[in-house]
């Protein structure tokens, strides 16, 4: 399926470009998300109109994620957990309880913006953590996991 591109979309393309995907993925994330039309000589007319605009909404939410980056950057959070005597923790930290955390903290992140390649956190110790604020920025905070 050919779709426009409403915003830019990691490792498919930028705002405005027009590619071809997979019918399901434009269907049932891209589309429904607002990140993509379809590719119809009407739709291309709307997007010629309306370029200007969504290329300045798309400036400032990147503004917006590098001052939040600038202010997440080097941070440390600590995070108490039950552990056992082994340093292994019963249960896990996730990137809801990293979000919640950075939260109180007074910082605006989601769940969806903490990456984790390798999992859960399962054990005691301190552990570099990314966060995907944008597609273009990325900032590193350290995680201290300590036993409770």
């Amino acid at each position: 399926m050919q779709i426009i591109l409403m915003d830019k979309v990691v490792n498919l393309g930028n705002l405005g470009d027009v590619v071809k995907v997979k019918d399901g993925y434009a269907r049932n994330f891209l589309i429904p998300a607002g990140r993509a039309r379809r590719a119809t000589a009407a739709n291309l007319e709307v997007f010629a109109a309306q370029k200007a605009e969504l290329e300045r909404v798309a400036a400032e939410k990147l503004a917006d994620a590098q001052r939040r980056g600038e202010k997440l950057e080097g941070g440390s959070i600590s995070i108490p957990h039950k552990a056992g005597v082994d340093g292994r923790l019963f249960g896990s930290i996730t990137n809801a309880d990293i979000a919640d955390a950075l939260k109180a903290q007074g910082h605006e992140v989601v769940k969806a913006e903490v990456r984790l390649p390798d999992g859960p956190l399962k054990a005691v110790g301190e552990y570099s953590v990314v966060l995907a604020l944008h597609t273009d920025v990325t900032a590193t905070i350290t995680v201290t996991v300590v036993a409770e």
